[in-house]
């Protein structure tokens, strides 16, 4: 870890780290989960706590606390900055109406991806998908797309920092096979993906561009194994998405270009 700058507040840092300590697995959490998730005391963990409870972003119950809707408020800027979730969503809908299948687009984090516009079909995964969900790139299909699309620079210090943990019995988790599987993907222009985030789970993906040619979204389709085959995926979904990865690279060249 990075030294600090002087401009760093640490106050600030440790609130932010309270809040990332709640997500889809740890929704409700006692201050002593807080204090060991976060690394800070009981005494800080629990200012922390009630002041973000009187904020209205951290509700109490008893002795265990849990998020309140009004964290949205935080990456609500942030999305609302961006033309992609908006200019995406038209394009995922007909897509998703197209092929009866879930469709999203997301965006690289660090080293995960966050979902920025989603046109839900129907939960195909344990863990309930929405906008801002996060997801680690190197085991998804957007998450690779997004990562083929990087300099060799960046692709170098990305996997430099990523822990690349198996989260399925398929899921590739070495570097040098992560590597051979991104150069396929760059040279393809699309990835499958199949049972690596979640057994069961087949999802295919494409790159979004800007105007410049540079990789800056990814959009997919998520489906069940049993309902398509790795061939089916390919012949049958493949088409309708690269058409509309390519009508939101439109729409979004029309965006930036407007005075």
């Amino acid at each position: 870890m990075t030294e600090p700058t002087p401009d760093y507040v640490q106050s600030l840092a440790r609130g932010l780290a309270v809040i990332r300590a709640f997500d889809a697995e740890h929704p409700r959490q006692t201050l002593s989960d807080v204090a060991k998730a976060t690394d800070l005391t009981r005494a800080t963990a629990r200012r922390f706590l009630l002041t973000l409870t009187e904020l209205g972003y951290v509700r109490a119950d008893g002795t265990m606390f849990s998020l309140t809707p009004r964290v949205l408020e935080l990456g609500y800027s942030y999305l609302s900055s961006l033309s992609l979730p908006e200019v995406a969503g038209p394009h995922l809908e007909a897509l998703a109406k197209q092929v009866h299948e879930s469709a999203s687009v997301s965006i690289l984090d660090g080293t995960d991806i966050v979902y920025v516009a989603r046109v839900p079909v129907s939960r195909i995964m344990t863990v309930s998908i929405t906008i801002g969900t996060r997801f680690p790139a190197f085991a998804t299909s957007m998450g690779r797309v997004l990562l083929a699309g990087l300099s060799p620079a960046d692709l170098d210090d990305y996997l430099a920092k990523v822990e690349l943990k198996p989260l399925t019995g398929r899921t590739i988790a070495s570097v040098d096979a992560l590597r051979e599987e991104l150069a396929r993907v760059r040279n393809s222009g699309f990835c499958v993906v199949d049972s690596e985030l979640e057994e069961g789970l087949r999802s295919l993906a494409a790159p979004v561009r800007d105007q410049t040619g540079a990789v800056v979204a990814a959009a997919n389709i998520s489906t069940q194994s049993a309902r398509y085959t790795a061939a089916a995926i390919r012949k049958e979904l493949l088409p309708a998405l690269l058409a509309t990865a390519e009508a939101i690279r439109l729409d979004l060249a029309r965006v930036n270009t407007q005075p």
